[in-house]
């Protein structure tokens, strides 16, 4: 397992380039909504993920090492966290996550510890 959350690991399936947008988001227990946005920027890949009604519509930032696999047939990313997990992650801040390397430390060192690949 590579020790870039940021990046996606090389058995993801995960090819750069492809559309990832509306793809539903499976957690390791359960459904937890859509990918709204992604990057596949080096070192700094990500996905955000609308939760919709799950946890009122608030928005998630997921490192892109958070993902074990996508599965292009059937329009879905697995991550190797739990809904709880997702839950109680920082919260996504539109305007910071792009520009603030402190925000991305501190969503980084969240999910480097939490991720079960």
């Amino acid at each position: 397992m590579s020790d870039n959350i940021w990046g996606y690991q090389p058995t993801s399936g995960h090819t750069a380039g492809t559309d990832l947008i509306g793809f539903k988001v499976e957690a390791a227990d359960g459904s937890i909504g859509k990918v709204d946005k992604h990057s596949d920027e080096v070192d700094s890949s990500y996905l955000v993920v609308d939760t919709g009604v799950w946890i009122f519509g608030k928005h998630v930032l997921l490192p892109a090492g958070t993902v074990r696999s996508v599965d292009l047939d059937e329009r879905k990313v697995f991550v190797g966290l739990t809904k709880e997990q997702i839950k109680n992650s920082p919260e996504f801040d539109k305007d910071k996550h792009t520009d603030d390397p402190g925000y991305h430390e501190e969503i980084g060192g969240y999910y480097h510890g939490h991720r079960r690949i």
